[in-house]
């Protein structure tokens, strides 16, 4: 079954077929008699063929930091959604947090037409990222990470953790922040200065040895918050910059015999799914990360559809969940 058979079917020129396939104007009665036809014989285009005819794949590259982590599937559920609706396909190339490999990828996926347009989940730019963006030809948007000249839509990582670290403070006067490598600008250097910012207006003054700089995961969290309790025993707040590193908090705390909230408090960022059911349950900031996902798909689709798309800077809205891991203040 090819094209010609199906205008032969549908009773239509072959040119008709063509431009019901490739979304041109088709007249309502031909429109409904070519998709019977295909519905009837199960035709699927050659994408081959349809990328002679147009100079498409409807293929879209998606750059990914680790494939273990809810926020990217959340992101990347996003994405699959917003870009399934207009027909394109995502090819995921999984870098397991190394920026070399990134950098790989976005020179492999650029050549040779294999994609269309690219999603950058980013975490960290290196010298590498700046050399190979900066005169970069295939259609791009960076997600996760504001970055000058491109399409970028990211979260407000700094007034997120400012405000929720605000609220511990009305109970606490000990605080301790557990977060990540300022390497990666929004969930690193971003939500630690929201954490530090709090406490300065708060009047309270927090000691190197109650910043850590972890890993992303609970283990982090876990011997971070160990040493953080081993320094300085009257901590009576953890602010962490994740979920994951929160639940570690959380592990250490029953492992020395700490009552989460009425000795430490502890909060994060993301509201994983496991934020709610753990026992007590996580205070967080819920961040969207599905529809940041749903808005890259957009950009790119905007900018794949005309080179001369102005760039989207869009920061995503927030709120903070305050559950059960945070002690009761007065408003």
């Amino acid at each position: 079954m090819d094209i010609n058979e199906i205008a032969q079917r549908a009773g239509v020129s072959r040119a008709t077929v063509s431009r019901y396939l490739n979304d041109g104007y088709v007249s309502k009665e031909k429109r409904l008699r070519i998709g019977k036809v295909i519905e009837e014989t199960g035709y699927v285009p050659s994408r081959s063929a349809q990328q002679l005819r147009n100079g498409k794949t409807g293929l879209v590259g998606v750059i990914i930091p680790k494939i273990n982590s809810q926020s990217v599937s959340r992101m990347v559920a996003g994405i699959t959604e917003g870009l399934s609706k207009n027909h394109y396909e995502v090819l995921l190339a999984n870098t397991n947090n190394d920026p070399h490999k990134e950098v790989e990828y976005l020179d492999l996926l650029s050549k040779k037409g294999r994609v269309d347009g690219i999603i950058l989940i980013a975490t960290v730019f290196t010298k590498q990222h700046h050399r190979i963006l900066k005169n970069y030809k295939r259609p791009l948007v960076v997600l996760g990470q504001r970055y000058e000249g491109y399409s970028s839509i990211y979260q407000d990582d700094y007034n997120a953790v400012y405000d929720i670290t605000r609220i511990a403070l009305k109970t606490s006067l000990h605080p301790a922040y557990l977060g990540v490598l300022n390497e990666d600008v929004s969930a690193g250097t971003l939500r630690h200065k929201g954490f530090m910012d709090a406490c300065a207006q708060a009047g309270v003054e927090v000691p190197a040895i109650a910043q850590q700089i972890v890993g992303f995961n609970s283990d982090d969290g876990f011997f971070g918050a160990e040493r953080v309790l081993d320094a300085k025993p009257d901590v009576d707040t953890f602010v962490c910059a994740s979920d994951e590193i929160a639940f570690g908090a959380m592990m250490c705390m029953r492992e020395y015999g700490r009552r989460v909230p009425e000795d430490v408090q502890i909060t994060g960022v993301g509201d994983s799914l496991l934020s709610q059911i753990i026992h007590p349950s996580l205070s967080t900031v819920h961040l969207h990360y599905k529809t940041g996902g749903i808005k890259a798909a957009e950009a790119l689709l905007s900018r794949m559809s005309s080179s001369n798309a102005s760039p989207v800077d869009y920061e995503m809205p927030y709120e903070v969940y305050v559950r059960n891991t945070m002690r009761p203040h007065d408003e």
